[in-house]
């Protein structure tokens, strides 16, 4: 028996980088995992096949945009009637920008502060009373270094990680006496699609 037989799990931005090797690792475990993200429909029915194969769990796909709070509510519903549960969260959907503040895009920072901070928040909400039943569930939130640190030219990017470790205390409080843990994890630069994008744009901004 694996560790996480019977468990259903939500990885959130796991179409790419960080959050599809997360996924993997859990289905490897034994979870059943709904993916979420953007890519080519074809490869990622592939990629889902692939794992579900690999690993001999289901595998399931949605492309909420977590933008959207009743996407997000569609994305958790589904996983639920596929699942029967969902006891693993992991947030981890994020994009980038990299500006002046005084020339940052108000349309920028609306996005990047919805999806990495107030899609975490809206995704917990629908799947916390759930693992509080159950007496046992597993959020995580991938942060970043910057949820710790600030750098130039990120203003957004810094101010969501700042607020989603704010609130992951806040989760891991509510959830302490319920079986329900809730951890941050703060990498610093790790080689994926996200980063490979604002390479340019950093460039530019330091030049």
């Amino acid at each position: 028996m694996r560790m996480l037989d019977g468990k259903g799990a939500i990885v959130t931005g796991s179409t790419s980088g960080i959050g599809l090797g997360i996924a993997a690792a859990l289905a490897e475990a034994g979870a059943k995992v709904m993916l979420n993200g953007f890519g080519d429909a074809g490869e990622i029915e592939r990629m889902r096949a692939r794992l579900a194969a690999q690993h001999d769990v289901d595998i399931g796909y949605h492309g909420a945009d977590m933008a959207k709070p009743d996407e997000i509510a569609a994305l958790a519903d589904a996983a639920k009637s596929a699942f029967g549960g969902i006891d693993i969260v992991v947030n981890n959907a994020g994009i980038q920008h990299v500006s002046p503040i005084e020339e940052f895009p108000v349309a920028k920072w609306d996005s990047i502060i919805a999806i990495s901070l107030s899609g975490s928040f809206h995704l917990v909400r629908e799947t916390f009373a759930g693992m509080k039943a159950r007496k046992w569930g597993r959020i995580v939130n991938i942060a970043s270094a910057h949820a710790l640190v600030a750098s130039p030219f990120k203003s957004a990017y810094v101010a969501a990680k700042h607020g989603l470790l704010g609130l992951t205390k806040t989760i891991a409080l509510e959830g302490a006496e319920h079986g329900v843990t809730c951890n941050a994890i703060c990498p610093g630069y790790v080689l994926t699609p996200l980063v490979e994008q604002q390479i340019p744009s950093t460039a530019r901004a330091r030049h």
